[in-house]
């Protein structure tokens, strides 16, 4: 007989299993691993038969076991008595079921449990290991608790792949009984590609040995209808001599501990997409790079689609949002990002106006019963999924959230987060993530509202307070720039000044309050507010700086000028309370052009004399306005016609990247070159320099001098008598014809008249008569006296008085101011031609003064 081969095919019919019957079991079967032993005794009780296996058991051979009592030969003497009365008794046909003692062939003693059977002469012995038979105990044992105890399911396969044995978990899993599941296969509890999956991993390990550990599986149970999932770990089994006769497997249910790592999963991604939020929303304070801002981290690690919403009287900066209440205000698109497609997609609502989806900026309106309204109109959050018709949009979005983006209470407008299909739809922890973007997201662009609204009211105060772009001046070409620091905030506190003063001159200013933002050009409002007060009451430069710095020593304190000089006094200076700022104040006059100029701390003026290189004033530093204390010195230039006057502030010449030094070298530089007109040269200038570093503010003034020509100038002294009045007369009318200005004659003899009378009577020394003639007539009268004028209503019964008056109705202006040797007296009248700002006295008011 032939042995059977370990993988042998089951019979296919009874002439098969016949011939199977009658072939020998492979090696490594049951009896040997139980080490099972026999032989036989002859009627006498002598052993007449004695196995290979009983030899190899009790370590006797043959020739010693066979024709001896099996007593007297291997049981110890205590105990031969009884066992001969026990082999008594066996002869006479009775069973027998015992422990033996024994040494086997290696010398090892044990316990064997023999088993006695009476025959018809003497009696068949088989002898089986106790402590094998223990083993199998509880071998059994462990098995009937996994197969009838364990949570996890337990099954073995043979090495057809067919199911030999369940346990009750498995059984309880798929709704049979254990024993009903013998025999079955992968295919017929798994489904088709699941079930080829665990077939080719069982074949791999029937053939390699190797196990196959936490192989996924995935199907469905009776009375289930969700997906289940197991984790399944496949072991090969042999016998005892190595042979594989089958396949163990360990098979777990990891679906809730799979759905607690996709939570955790889950939980982890919203924290780092609310993390990116935190580090990359709100960067700028423009409302529509922070939507943009929003969508880059929504798009694609939270949806597949977004977009931003924001109403239409928000982006316009109305103090009212309109239609906010009901969702019905206009709203426009400011941001729109996809990741599943380049075209535009259609969002909830967009099809509201017939016209599919609504392009970045532009304007439209939802419907009043849609979704994205109802969000607006409640400020509550909408999940639009599966066939939501016009409120799901296109026919790519299976699921959508609409999320109100709300800011102190204020609805600003909203966001759209939609999935495509063949994405997961949204579940309550995703709305709860899209609310807390879209809060995040509200609150900056609120914040870059407010702002917005902020920056251009200061932004109106300071272009407001800076002169126009093309400011005159008499005797002077004027060009200026002012560049923002930065062009986010577009406000600083650089400022500069062209004011006329009387007798065709001008005073240029150019300041820089430390510091930026709104507080600085606040600050800059008062201070050159004070500067142009100061500069009409035609002071010194010097003077007017220090008159400038008392104002700024009192704007950041309450109680003004009064504590700062208290603290003072007391050595407890603080700075903090205090605005400072450096100014330079220049004052040119047209007919001598001359420059007299007083410094606050700030940088030289630039000066180019034609045909001759830049250079830098030199020029007295003095201390910044606010600190006090110094007095303020002025010098006086005279500069050729043609000249060239450059003033500034540090913004232009100073930078973290080179020394101050160099600044003012490459800004020298700048100026050389051939004549070229003021615009050109500004233009030059910042071309040239490093001006978009974004440091500080920069403000740029140059002025080209043109002196008034001596044939425009009408100069004459007069001697303190009554006859200079008439001989005053004379000289303005035959100056006035020879400008060809006839019809100025009669009022300007008539208004010189009457002050250099009132020279003769409340003045001393010799009289000075100017006229000016440039864009208007100017009438100067100079004399000794230091009083100033000043105007009154005559009564009725004077004889004098009226002077002032008749100056006041028929000038369009006039005023006086203080000279180093007394004061000046001077009126104004605008050219035949030109547009008068005066109004001409009625008969009845000249009467009335008489």
């Amino acid at each position: 007989m032939s042995d059977m081969p370990a993988r042998a095919e089951p019979p296919r019919d009874d002439t098969d299993a016949v011939d199977a019957v009658w072939q020998s079991s492979p090696p490594g079967s049951l009896y040997d691993y139980i080490r099972v032993a026999s032989f036989s005794l002859d009627g006498e009780g002598r052993i007449d038969q004695w196995s290979a296996r009983a030899a190899e058991f009790f370590g006797v051979p043959a020739e010693r076991a066979l024709g001896r009592d099996p007593v007297t030969a291997f049981a110890p003497e205590h105990v031969r008595e009884r066992a001969h009365a026990r082999l008594a008794q066996i002869l006479d046909g009775r069973e027998w079921t015992g422990l033996v003692p024994y040494k086997d062939a290696s010398g090892r003693h044990g316990l064997a449990e023999v088993y006695v059977m009476p025959a018809d002469r003497g009696a068949l012995c088989i002898a089986v290991d106790v402590a094998t038979l223990r083993q199998i105990e509880t071998d059994l044992a462990a098995s009937q608790a996994v197969f009838g105890q364990s949570p996890m399911g337990f099954v073995l396969f043979d090495t057809h792949l067919r199911l030999i044995r369940v346990n009750e978990r498995f059984a309880a899993v798929f709704g049979r009984a254990a024993e009903e599941h013998h025999g079955r296969g992968p295919h017929d509890f798994l489904s088709r590609v699941e079930a080829d999956r665990l077939s080719a991993a069982l074949r791999q390990v029937l053939e390699t040995g190797e196990p196959v550990l936490d192989m996924p599986l995935v199907g469905t149970v009776p009375g289930d209808p969700g997906r289940r999932r197991w984790s399944m770990s496949l072991y090969r089994l042999h016998s005892s001599t190595g042979r594989p006769i089958g396949v163990a497997g360990l098979a777990m249910d990891v679906t809730g501990r799979q759905r607690a790592e996709r939570e955790a999963a889950h939980a982890r991604r919203n924290l780092a997409l609310l993390n990116e939020a935190g580090s990359r929303i709100g960067t700028s304070l423009d409302l529509e790079t922070t939507a943009r801002e929003l969508l880059d981290v929504a798009v694609p690690h939270f949806c597949d689609i977004a977009s931003v919403d924001l109403y239409q009287a928000l982006l316009s900066g109305a103090e009212d949002l309109t239609g906010t209440t009901d969702g019905s205000g206009d709203v426009r698109r400011v941001a729109f990002a996809s990741s599943v497609s380049d075209a535009p997609v259609a969002m909830a609502g967009d099809d509201d106006a017939g016209e599919g989806p609504v392009a970045v900026g532009a304007v439209h309106r939802y419907r009043f019963s849609s979704a994205s309204a109802r969000a607006l109109r409640t400020a509550q959050p909408q999940v639009i999924d599966g066939d939501g018709g016009p409120d799901l949009g296109g026919t790519l979005v299976q699921s959508t959230l609409v999320v109100p983006m709300v800011a102190r209470d204020t609805v600003l407008g909203l966001v759209q987060f939609s999935r495509a299909k063949g994405s997961e739809p949204f579940v309550e922890r995703d709305r709860m993530l899209a609310e807390e973007l879209a809060s995040r997201a509200a609150v900056f662009i609120d914040n870059a509202r407010l702002y917005r609204r902020e920056h251009e009211r200061a932004l109106i105060l300071q272009r407001s307070l800076l002169p126009p772009d093309d400011p005159e001046a008499a005797g002077l070409d004027i060009a200026c720039r002012y560049l923002p620091g930065s062009m986010e905030t577009e406000v600083g506190g650089d400022w500069f000044d062209v004011i006329e003063l009387p007798g065709h001159r001008t005073a240029l200013v150019v300041g820089d309050v430390m510091g930026r933002g709104l507080r600085a050009a606040v600050a800059m409002g008062e201070l050159r507010t004070a500067v142009r007060t100061l500069a009409m009451l035609d002071l010194e430069p010097a003077e007017v700086l220090g008159a400038l710095d008392e104002v700024a020593q009192g704007l950041g304190s309450p109680t003004q000028g009064r504590t700062r000089r208290a603290k003072d006094r007391r050595g407890g200076i603080d700075l903090s309370e205090v605005y400072l700022a450096t100014c330079i104040y220049v004052v040119y006059d047209a007919v001598t052009r001359r420059c007299t100029i007083a410094n606050a701390g700030h940088l030289p003026p630039a000066v180019v004399e034609p045909g001759e290189p830049p250079l830098l004033l030199e020029v007295p530093k003095g201390v910044p306005l606010g600190v006090g204390g110094e007095p303020f010195e002025e010098i006086e230039v005279e500069l050729t016609d043609g000249a060239l006057l450059a003033l500034y502030t540090d913004g232009l010449v100073e930078s973290r990247n080179h020394p101050l030094d160099e600044g003012l070298d490459a800004f020298r530089d700048s100026l050389a070159g051939p004549p070229r007109p003021l615009e050109d040269i500004c233009d030059h200038v910042l071309a040239t320099l490093d001006t978009a570093h974004g440091e500080d503010d920069i403000a740029l003034l140059m002025a080209r001098i043109r002196g008034l020509p001596a044939d425009q100038v009408g100069d004459w002294t007069l001697e303190p008598r009554p006859t200079s009045v008439a001989r005053a007369r004379e000289l303005a009318r035959e100056q006035l014809l020879s400008w060809g200005l006839d019809d100025l004659v009669d009022t300007t003899e008539l208004l010189v008249s009457e002050l250099v009378t009132n020279a003769l009577r409340h003045g001393y020394g010799d009289i000075r008569l100017r006229l000016l003639l440039d864009r208007t007539l100017v009438c100067e009268v100079w004399d000794s006296a230091l009083v100033q004028p000043r105007r009154r209503r005559a009564r009725d019964t004077d004889e004098g008085g009226r002077g002032l008056q008749l100056v006041t109705m028929l000038s369009e202006s006039w005023g006086s101011r203080r000279t180093h040797r007394g004061k000046t007296v001077w009126f104004e009248l605008a050219l035949p031609g030109e547009e008068s700002t005066a109004v001409g006295p009625s008969v009845d008011e000249l009467l009335s003064m008489f």
